[in-house]
């Protein structure tokens, strides 16, 4: 198989790996990181690395492998950004949680959530990755993402943050039903107890879904 390089930008940090090596390497993004800062960045993280394809999640909407609005938690200029050209290599971008969701995969209906600075939110159903905004839904008095993205975490504490993210689990569990749960996200570990049918995800979870992009005989697909 080619070489993959894969890279997932989230509201903190962005981090890169590429087939074949074992660690992972990061940088600082932020509320005003651009495309243009992202692809730098990477292309520094990458030093010593070749790669014949890339892989970008993104914690935006996708279709068709357009991003169709900018992230809540980064800066502008997602939307148009040409990132085949940016990295001189064929490039897929896709949703962030759609990503780790494809990595998390085990057959079945499963709902991904990812636990970050927002909400991710995935569904896949017999192999067919559906990627969601489940976190802009209302909820309470605000939304979603409001109580168990990482403002949430730090204005209610983590007590009342853990009791908010059993709460939509269920809630969001109730009305799609799936056959399990999959936590992802940098928060997903501050979790001490899971209901019945949910497992914390690994971090490498979001990496290997980006190898399955180019993967064939992946054991799910994201259309388009």
């Amino acid at each position: 198989m080619a070489s993959v390089l894969v890279i997932d930008v989230g509201g903190s940090h962005v981090k890169a790996l590429l087939s074949g090596e074992s660690q992972r390497r990061r940088a600082e993004s932020g509320p005003s990181f651009t495309p243009g800062q992202m692809v730098e960045a990477v292309k520094k993280l990458a030093e010593g690395w070749t790669w014949e394809l890339v892989s970008v999640g993104v914690p935006a909407p996708v279709r068709s492998g357009r991003i169709v609005r900018d992230p809540v938690n980064l800066g502008t200029g997602w939307v148009g950004f040409d990132y085949t050209s940016a990295f001189g290599k064929p490039t897929r971008v896709v949703n962030d949680a759609a990503m780790q969701a494809l990595g998390s995969y085990e057959g079945g209906t499963m709902l991904f959530l990812g636990l970050g600075t927002g909400l991710g939110s995935t569904l896949v159903t017999d192999g067919v990755v559906q990627p969601m905004e489940l976190g802009h839904l209302p909820y309470r008095k605000k939304t979603f993402e409001d109580y168990v993205g990482e403002a949430g975490l730090e204005r209610r504490g983590a007590k009342q943050w853990r009791r908010d993210v059993a709460d939509v689990i269920e809630r969001l569990s109730a009305a799609l039903g799936p056959d399990y749960v999959v936590l992802g996200g940098g928060n997903a570990d501050k979790l001490t107890e899971l209901p019945p049918n949910v497992r914390v995800g690994a971090n490498a979870n979001a990496f290997i879904g980006g190898f399955r992009l180019w993967d064939p005989d992946a054991p799910a697909r994201i259309p388009g």
